[in-house]
């Protein structure tokens, strides 16, 4: 895959230093930021494909625009200085499945590149749509006392395209969700970086049922879910991702996917990855729409701050579909989990919910009674653990292990149990997961045991260690309904 996607840049690369210039001013698209010019930047990029392909340069300014569609063979670059601002009226933008400034529709061979920025204006514009809707000038649910998120503009929306360059840029401001790419193959986002915390659902990037996608070297600081894989065709998934040498910050996960998993996710590699202040998981995998979930590689992955390390989940939401998740590989980590609010001070943090509870352990690993998470490997992993649950706040006890609610209907999350009764590992309805070498240290003394395995068979959990001052002789593993496990 890897050996692929460099050939696929290098080609696509080779054809961008080929093709023919053409400023932005050419057309009489104005730099001052006050003009509009969705219609002559359109001009500009149909006018291009005519000729058979070529760049679109936009050099220093601000460039007003609405909603603009991208064409086969043209790249939009973006010079130093050079900023395209999204309109803040919402009648600016054309609606396709979702709003967005640009679209992208079964087209192939184009990119955006450059060091200038993109800037969704996202706080303002969703403000007017707020009242548009109160005028009664659009239609929207309103639920939440917000518009509905296909209401509010994306920055980015491709679908069924192919040869995808994103380089360089700046992604800021959105909305809604930042970036989506819809059934796209060969697809490539290197050093973008992308920060938006103007408003609700800011994604960093959505990756929807692609094939072959590389998101490297960049920096996403998002309020909703940093690199999100999602599913939503039960006949398509996602293949052949990979995640490399990317920092990421989120109100919400770090990295997920499979909040939507209708067909599934395989083949995802996940390589030399930083998180930091992360109000949920620094990586969620979850399986809970009837797709499945397999061939997953983390490796080299830092996470500072974050409301939980690991977060494995299936679940039924739509009633008789159930998914899978196998075959998990983890290894070479070091993770800290504090006892506060991870993302407290961000603009948009995320909520005080699902409560009351002490700190969530650090590995969640959930299944469902009649479906097992299978072939799970933990190796060469660091986790701190702030510690300090209190036994009066919120306690489950060992002996009452059956009061953790299965939720197998619910949206998922890492703290959807609510109360859970180990602070390293909670693992429940599983098979065949390993520790090697798997280090759990507690900063403070807790209630709970380390680890607690509930419906787990075998299992190896011999190469685990547990530090947690003033533990003294308490049990590190507590096991119920479980067989076949190996534990020191």
């Amino acid at each position: 895959m890897k050996k692929y996607i460099v050939w696929a840049i290098f080609s696509l690369q080779s054809m961008l230093l080929a093709a023919k210039d053409y400023p932005a001013s050419l057309f009489g698209i104005r730099n001052d930021g006050i003009t509009l010019n969705t219609r002559s930047i359109q001009f500009a990029i149909d006018y291009i494909s005519k000729q058979g392909g070529g760049r679109l340069v936009f050099h220093v300014g601000r460039y007003l625009t609405g909603s603009i569609h991208l064409k086969s063979n043209i790249t939009l670059q973006l010079e130093e200085g050079a900023v395209l601002v999204g309109s803040l009226n919402p009648f600016d933008y054309d609606k396709h499945q979702n709003t967005a400034l640009l679209f992208a529709q079964d087209i192939h061979d184009f990119a955006i590149t450059g060091k200038g920025v993109i800037d969704g204006q996202g706080r303002q514009l969703a403000a007017n749509v707020t009242a548009n809707i109160h005028k009664g000038l659009l239609n929207d649910l309103f639920r939440n006392d917000r518009p509905e998120a296909d209401s509010r503009a994306m920055i980015i929306y491709f679908h069924g395209c192919r040869n995808v360059l994103l380089r360089g840029v700046t992604i800021r401001n959105a909305a809604s969700w930042v970036e989506t790419y819809d059934q796209c193959a060969h697809l490539t986002l290197d050093s973008i970086y992308v920060d938006s915390k103007a408003f609700w659902n800011n994604d960093g990037i959505d990756i929807v049922d692609c094939d072959t996608v590389a998101v490297t070297n960049s920096y996403i600081d998002a309020d909703d879910d940093g690199i999100c894989l999602k599913s939503h065709d039960p006949s398509k998934f996602c293949n052949n991702i990979l995640i490399r040498n990317n920092t990421i910050r989120s109100s919400a996960n770090a990295i997920k996917f499979g909040t939507a998993s209708l067909g599934g996710f395989r083949n995802v590699t996940m390589i030399n990855n930083r998180i930091f202040d992360t109000y949920r998981s620094a990586i969620a995998l979850e399986a809970v729409d009837g797709g499945f979930l397999e061939n997953v590689l983390v490796d080299s992955l830092q996470s500072y701050n974050t409301g939980n390390f690991l977060y494995l989940r299936i679940g039924e939401r739509r009633t008789g579909f159930k998914g899978r998740l196998q075959n998990i590989r983890i290894r070479n980590v070091y993770a800290e989990v504090p006892a506060g609010k991870p993302d407290a001070g961000y603009e948009y943090e995320g909520p005080i919910e699902d409560m009351p509870r002490n700190v969530t352990p650090a590995i969640v690993i959930a299944g469902m009674p009649d479906v097992k998470i299978s072939d799970v490997l933990l190796e060469n992993i660091e986790v701190r653990f702030a510690g300090g649950g209190n036994p009066l706040f919120a306690k489950i006890g060992l002996n009452e292990l059956d009061k953790v609610p299965e939720k197998v209907a619910a949206y998922p999350d890492f703290s959807m149990f609510r109360e859970l009764p180990a602070w390293g590992a909670y693992i429940r309805h599983a098979e065949k997961i390993e520790f090697r070498n798997v280090k759990l240290v507690c900063e403070k003394k807790d209630y709970r045991p380390a680890i607690v395995l509930d419906d787990v068979h075998g299992s190896k959990f011999g190469g685990a260690s547990t530090t947690e001052p003033g533990g003294g002789k308490k049990q590190a593993v507590y096991q119920y309904k479980s067989s076949d496990n190996t534990v020191k």
